[in-house]
């Protein structure tokens, strides 16, 4: 049997309201009777308590028979296995996971068989256990095959002794389960936690040796750039959806807008709400939508943003706070993909580099700035480096760290001392070329010691290395990037690293000077954007290009 859960032509169907599940059921019988069992669900906090049937929309069965109907009977296996929804808020999200969940316990032939609703806190429990009892209280049928247990929010099938368990999450609470089916709900706030990903393995691991089960994962936009297992599992189902990666396993229904709305600002448009709402007019109202991004819009870009995840599901590129530095309202729109370090070098007249951070509790932060020798913009790279102790100590940042490891964008090393070789072989293949300024190396006043001794011991002129001031003396540095970057002088490489550095910069006013530091940052990290201040300090005093060796050059441009 050969199928696709690639769905390529998935912006026309969203525009046009079509279905974004990419195949029919595979085995049709058994997608018509889950949906005969989902259909008879009642939904009790509705007006009127009608069925399932009665009041969900075409999509919400198209996805039920995409998961039910890709049940082989005949050989106790699911094709399909693995399943992941997005959608914005108020979209009915934790009803329907009840109601699929109910329908898996119904349809389930496994004696003692564990199902397992998993949320993140109590409350994301709390939603999909309510509808689950009242759905079993409200059919009399239905009393007679199950017994609900609201303290325990745990519904048993009497005959099979399946269970169904809405569980928050815990590690010890999942460890060790051998569940058939999971529905994990709000895999956005998983991807905050830095044990998630082991959690989840423990909590999927039955499906082992249950080769008839299944793993949904619900989740609207995060309140804040993806991270973790969300980044993960959005990005993976993307590339499923998209063709790019051939996995006929694993489906995605994603309800977001094409790249051309979003580019163009015509997502914000009222007429548009209805592509990531398909329950607008039934469980979203619109005069509501209307009502809330009204008010976001007058609360400022960090309400705005708040809304547009939630309840249009767009994804935030940076945490935009009130007390945000200036430059990050315009870091996205000076992104350019293809400006690598390469890119750098081979377009740059001349070269400095900014050093930050570096301590054990930090990130060494580096950034590579050019002057490009036909524009005269300035153009940035960045990278940054950890101890692995970092992830230890600052676990509310770990999955994020390794993320951006994942990325190419940060190095995760094991010794102190392994990451300043690693910045010194950067800036002496700067050097090689012919590159770096003649005062090229800038390093706070205060701090990295190291660096210094690593550059003057492989016979860097000392009088290359310059110490930035920090706290109110780096005011200058700061807004000369704010205006490069707003007037669109200075270009990066649009790397999630440093959109989670600029999104976590804190602004302090001191009398007339403004500061930007660690301290008012808290736990987040910035020091790759402290190390663009410095090199940007070193950029603004108009550095001279000096002699480039060509030979030594092509050799640079070589992969970092």
């Amino acid at each position: 049997m050969d199928w696709t859960t690639a769905c390529p032509d998935w912006e026309d169907r969203i525009l046009s309201g079509r279905s974004l599940v990419p195949c029919p059921p595979l085995f049709p019988d058994e997608a018509a009777a889950a949906l005969d069992v989902f259909k008879r669900l009642r939904i009790v906090d509705a007006p009127g308590s009608p069925t399932m049937g009665e009041a969900c929309r075409p999509w919400v069965f198209d996805l039920v028979a995409a998961v039910f109907g890709a049940y082989d009977a005949a050989n106790a296996r699911r094709l399909i296995n693995d399943f992941f929804l997005l959608i914005s808020k108020k979209n009915s999200k934790s009803t329907i996971a009840a109601g699929i969940m109910i329908t898996a316990l119904l349809r389930n032939w496994r004696m003692s068989a564990e199902l397992i609703i998993l949320a993140p806190t109590i409350e994301v429990a709390n939603n999909s256990a309510k509808p689950a009892m009242d759905m079993v209280r409200a059919d009399p049928d239905l009393e007679v095959l199950l017994r609900a247990i609201p303290h325990q929010r745990t519904i048993e099938h009497r005959t099979t002794g399946a269970t169904l368990k809405i569980v928050a999450a815990d590690s010890d609470v999942v460890s060790g389960k051998k569940a058939s089916c999971i529905l994990v709900d709000e895999v956005w706030l998983f991807g905050k936690r830095g044990n998630a990903e082991n959690m989840l393995r423990e909590a999927t691991g039955g499906l082992a040796s249950r080769p008839e089960g299944f793993v949904i994962g619900l989740s609207t936009q995060s309140d804040e750039p993806p991270a973790g297992v969300f980044k993960q599992s959005l990005d993976r189902f993307r590339d499923i959806r998209d063709g790019k990666l051939i996995a006929p396993r694993s489906m995605g229904v994603l309800y977001e807008f094409p790249k051309r709305l979003l580019e163009s600002g015509d997502y914000r448009k009222p007429e548009n709400f209805g592509i990531t709402n398909p329950n607008l007019g039934a469980s979203v109202d619109h005069q509501f939508l209307l009502d809330k991004i009204a008010e976001a819009e007058r609360a400022g870009p960090e309400s705005l943003n708040g809304f547009l995840a939630k309840h249009l599901n767009v994804e935030i590129g940076l945490n935009l706070r009130s007390d945000r530095w200036a430059g990050a309202d315009f870091w996205p729109d000076r992104a350019d993909e293809t400006l690598t370090l390469d890119a750098l070098l081979e377009r740059s007249e001349v070269v400095v580099v900014g050093i930050d951070g570096g301590g054990l509790d930090d990130l060494l932060g580096l950034c590579v700035m050019g002057r490009c020798r036909e524009t005269r913009r300035w153009l940035s790279w960045h990278h940054a480096w950890a101890h692995q102790i970092v992830l230890e100590r600052r676990k509310s940042e770990a999955s994020k760290l390794r993320d951006f490891e994942r990325d190419g964008d940060l190095t995760i090393v094991n010794q102190p001392g392994d990451d300043v070789q690693a910045v010194a072989d950067l800036v002496f293949r700067i050097e090689d070329a012919g590159l770096l300024a003649e005062k090229g190396v800038g390093v706070d006043a205060a701090g990295i010691g190291d660096i210094v001794d690593e550059l003057t011991a492989r016979e860097m002129d000392i009088e290359r290395i310059v110490g930035i001031s920090q706290g109110w003396r780096l005011g200058a540095a700061i807004k000369t990037t704010e205006r490069k970057v707003a007037g669109g002088d200075i270009i990066h490489g649009g790397r999630p690293l440093m959109a989670w550095c600029v999104g976590n910069a804190r602004v302090e006013p001191k009398g007339n000077a403004i500061l930007i530091t660690k301290q008012a940052s808290g736990t987040a990290k910035i020091d790759p954007l402290m190390a663009m201040f410095s090199a940007v300090s070193l950029m603004a005093i108009n550095p001279q290009a000096r002699a480039v060796n060509i030979d030594s050059l092509v050799a640079a441009i070589g992969g970092f």
